[in-house]
């Protein structure tokens, strides 16, 4: 049982904390996203002007995963500091590193200006965004976690993956408005979309980013955390020894819980192999393999995203009723039946390809929708920042991040259009093995020094309905 540390004055968070948190932590998810919204919808442009040449689109997909290098040594560096100093410091240092970096992607100069330097600029601002997202992801779902009613939790945290849409969708819906206007000759026309229209939406990022970082100045750390971070100073204080260091911390972290590590890296090779193809690979995959043209591809993106942006708190509010693993399994075992159909589907016309893309979208939601009510109970308060970060970062590195070269890389060389649809089925087999060690947490308490467990506590007594406006 996760048993409560004997502190008698722990204050549940108010209403308005709990929106303000949701709300922190959704912009920051969305600024990540966005990032990848518009590099995936720009990747032709991104072609001609840092990677020219007929291995372009390699390149350019490399770019994409090079962001991913630096993600786990993110999630050490930066999963240990969240765990001891707290999570809003962290927070507002990787919101304010990843806007930074997009924004400059939009001022940089071009292979015809510079050669190859070019491609390397991009790259290091592509591992500077992946460094900072190794402690961004992790501690926005452990903040929104912790914030959450345990009987909401799921319903609640599904707004962290909202955020996770609404950047997507708005990085994809910036680059179509640019693309349209350029096409009717409004405001621009195709050749200044080339040279510098496909700039103006990563310079939008930060702008965005300086709203969420002063939305999480804004903020306390969670009531969990800091209970038990008082709980470990008066420890140290009263039996005169030191507090752990940072290494120390992480050393904690692998030893002691390196079962649940293993699970999660599991879980997330099923997760983000099947993320990273529908929402950052699919749009190149649609223009450049099926060959639809750019608005017709960002078109297919945009609805499904808006449909599943729409349906995701009703997902995340059920999984509160059923559980978490119930939702896995019927994701799990829907995207291995129907991912082979669908991508044969998509091929058939724009119309079915928005009806392909819109199911194994849907399908996808009941593992999108609980990720941050599921993962972060996976570990008790005291490690849970870092253990979240390293066994999400370490496995999105190796099959999430790549996800996109390795598919764009088979599908060149063998010409087999459906070998998206094989890569996610043999990522959902690896997450049912994964899942079938997961214990059940709906409803469990997030407070505590022990790993949680379902009805391990007291439901949090707060006004939901109020919480939820």
């Amino acid at each position: 049982m996760a048993d409560a540390p004997a502190t008698q004055d722990f204050a549940a968070p108010k209403p308005k904390a709990v929106r303000k948190a949701i709300m922190g932590s959704a912009i920051g998810n969305a600024t990540e996203w966005y990032d990848y919204g518009v590099y995936a919808a720009t990747t032709t442009y991104l072609t001609d002007a840092f990677f020219p040449g007929e291995m372009g689109g390699i390149g350019t997909m490399l770019g994409f995963a090079v962001s991913f290098v630096l993600r786990p040594l993110g999630g050490f560096v930066w999963g240990p500091i969240g765990d001891r100093l707290g999570r809003k410091a962290v927070l507002a240092m990787t919101i304010l590193l990843i806007s930074v970096a997009t924004a400059l992607i939009g001022v940089l100069p071009t292979h015809a200006s510079v050669g190859v330097w070019a491609p390397v600029m991009l790259i290091l601002l592509r591992v500077v965004q992946g460094f900072s997202t190794g402690g961004e992801y992790g501690g926005a779902a452990t903040f929104m976690a912790e914030y959450a009613p345990d009987n909401k939790r799921g319903k609640l945290g599904s707004f962290l993956e909202f955020g996770t849409l609404a950047g997507l969708s708005a990085g994809t819906g910036f680059v179509l408005i640019m693309t349209t206007l350029a096409d009717h000759n409004i405001l621009l026309d195709t050749d200044d979309m080339a040279t510098w229209g496909w700039r103006v939406p990563f310079l939008f990022a930060l702008p965005l980013g300086l709203v969420g970082l002063y939305l999480r100045s804004q903020l306390d750390d969670s009531p969990v955390f800091t209970e038990v971070d008082n709980e470990r100073t008066k420890e140290a204080h009263d039996k005169h020894i030191d507090e752990p260091s940072m290494l120390g911390q992480l050393k904690t972290t692998i030893v002691d819980y390196w079962k649940p590590i293993v699970i999660m890296f599991g879980m997330v090779v099923a997760l983000n192999v099947t993320q990273y193809t529908l929402l950052a690979y699919q749009p190149d995959y649609l223009k450049n393999t099926l060959g639809m043209d750019e608005t017709q591809g960002s078109i297919v993106i945009l609805i499904g995203q808006l449909a599943m942006m729409a349906l995701i708190p009703f997902f995340g509010a059920l999984s509160d009723k059923v559980g978490r693993k119930p939702m896995w399994w019927t994701s799990l075992i829907g995207l291995f039946i129907f991912a082979l159909p669908m991508y044969w589907l998509m091929g058939q016309g724009l119309a079915w390809a928005i009806l392909g893309f819109l199911v194994l979208g849907l399908l996808y939601l009941p593992q999108l929708s609980t990720i941050s009510a599921t993962f972060p109970a996976m570990f008790p308060t005291h490690v849970r920042y870092a253990g979240f970060a390293i066994a999400y970062n370490v496995s999105t590195a190796a099959f999430g991040g790549t996800a996109p070269l390795v598919n764009e890389s088979v599908v060149d060389s063998t010409g087999w259009l459906q070998f998206p649809a094989l890569y996610m089925m043999l990522a959902c087999v690896v997450g049912m093995v994964a899942l079938a060690f997961l214990k059940e947490t709906a409803g469990a308490s997030l407070r505590g020094t022990e790993i949680p467990e379902q009805h391990a506590g007291p439901e949090t007594d707060v006004d939901l309905e109020k919480t939820t406006g």
